[in-house]
């Protein structure tokens, strides 16, 4: 009772897992286990019923029999383990070991003369012959063909043919097994091109639609984030103004001695307050920002624009191997860049280049609007609020950030950061208040 206990709840649990499934990964996981099964079936169908006619040609059939039925389903294994990465090596998502090949070539190599072995010694009829050769490089090609281009496998499968039919030959095969041999093989060839190469083009394109809906919405967050970082700034500067132009009349008033003075800084004070709160209500949940958003929303934001961008990075804003600190800060100049661009001037082109070295990570944003760059944010004292927060933010990680012209009328935004944070330097979850780069 104890162990259909376990059954049953061993099966609600797959049920479960299936259910927690997407649609695509059910699609993924159905296709996946329909490759791994197709040599299982050709294993236990064609690939055994010819063997049971070898106990009638004696030992060493028999012997010839088993040993190639034991190596096809070692074959078949290792053809489960290689399937999965076939699948990511044909998505270009992780590169397939060529020393995994190494085994499943040998155990092709031990079944082919294993079937010559079984033919020379008369232990199969030219019918089973021709279903054991159909079986034969099925296993084999079946992740093989995810390897490779089309082409390839196919010269490579019809060299493979012939050194079987050319060996078949030479033990004394007559005419009717060679054809039948040589139609088999054609057979399988295009049975697992048909079967494994169109099916993982179709899961290829459904996960790189559904990858593209991924990056649709969070551009469409960026972007968002980036619209009320706007919104943020005209509040602010229309508050601002107002602070600054009522302390001038409390200021005059307090000099004549007028009692009004009292009033003007009480709503200065309101002002201040309202100013604050407004900041806090759009500032929070934005206070982090994720650099490889950054870099896909500010390129999506500038192409919008008609400013062509392109990002430049070895292995992309994830392999930069840098602390996830580093990476908000090196996002926050980014956020801020692109804002720059679409603010001041009126350039064409933008380049994002990302760099890691072994002691830093460097980031360059340039763009060829210097001609039309106000000196607000050019480097130094003078430079706008924005890049000085920016600058207080890699100050914090023992970072620096350059600004300036580039020559050729080029502008460029220069962002360095060590990959170790100097002993002295606060954290910067320790400052009392996140700038954020649209404060300017």
């Amino acid at each position: 009772m104890k162990e259909l206990d376990e059954v049953i709840a061993r099966v609600r649990g797959w049920r479960r897992g299936w259910q927690e499934r997407t649609k695509l990964q059910r699609i993924d996981l159905y296709t996946r286990v329909t490759l791994c099964t197709l040599p299982w079936v050709f294993l236990l169908s064609w690939g055994l019923m010819p063997l049971g006619g070898t106990l009638e040609h004696g030992s060493a059939s028999v012997s010839l029999a088993a040993a190639f039925f034991a190596v096809n389903v070692v074959q078949c294994v290792v053809s489960n383990r290689n399937v999965g990465p076939a699948f990511a090596h044909y998505r270009r998502v992780e590169l397939f070991p060529t020393r995994r090949l190494r085994l499943p070539a040998v155990l092709l190599a031990v079944q082919t003369g294993l079937l010559v072995a079984l033919s020379a010694v008369g232990g199969i009829e030219e019918p089973g012959l021709a279903l054991l050769v159909l079986d034969l490089p099925l296993a084999f090609t079946t992740p093989y063909v995810l390897l490779v281009p089309v082409r390839r496998y196919l010269l490579q499968c019809a060299a493979y043919s012939v050194g079987v039919v050319a060996l078949l030959a030479a033990v004394g095969g007559p005419g009717g097994r060679l054809f039948g041999a040589a139609l088999s093989l054609v057979v399988v060839t295009l049975l697992v091109l048909v079967s494994a190469r169109p099916s993982a083009w179709s899961l290829n394109v459904m996960w790189q639609a559904e990858e593209a809906r991924d990056t649709q919405a969070r551009l469409a967050v960026a972007e968002e984030r980036l619209r009320f970082g706007r919104d943020m700034h005209d509040v602010l500067g229309r508050n601002l103004a107002v602070i600054a132009l009522k302390s001038e009349l409390a200021v005059e008033l307090a000099q004549r001695g007028n009692a009004a003075a009292v009033d003007q800084m009480v709503e200065v004070q309101r002002i201040a307050r309202a100013s604050q709160q407004e900041v806090r209500d759009v500032v929070r949940g934005y206070r982090e920002a994720d650099l490889p958003t950054e870099l896909m929303g500010s390129k999506g934001v500038l192409e919008a624009a008609g400013i062509t961008c392109t990002v430049v990075g070895a292995d992309g804003p994830a392999g930069i191997g840098a602390p996830l600190a580093v990476q908000a800060a090196l996002g926050w100049v980014v956020r801020e860049a692109a804002t720059n661009i679409l603010r001041h001037g009126d350039p064409q082109h933008c380049v994002i280049r990302l760099t890691s070295t072994a002691d830093a990570v460097v980031l360059e944003v340039e763009n060829d609007g210097a001609a039309g760059a106000p000196e607000t944010i050019g480097p130094g004292p003078g430079g706008g609020s924005g890049l000085a927060g920016l600058r207080e933010r890699l100050a914090a990680l023992g970072g620096t950030l350059e600004a300036g012209a580039a020559g050729d009328d080029l502008f460029r935004v220069t962002a360095t950061v060590p990959l170790t944070t100097p002993r002295n330097s606060p954290s910067p979850a320790g400052h009392s208040r996140s700038i954020s780069p649209e404060e300017r």
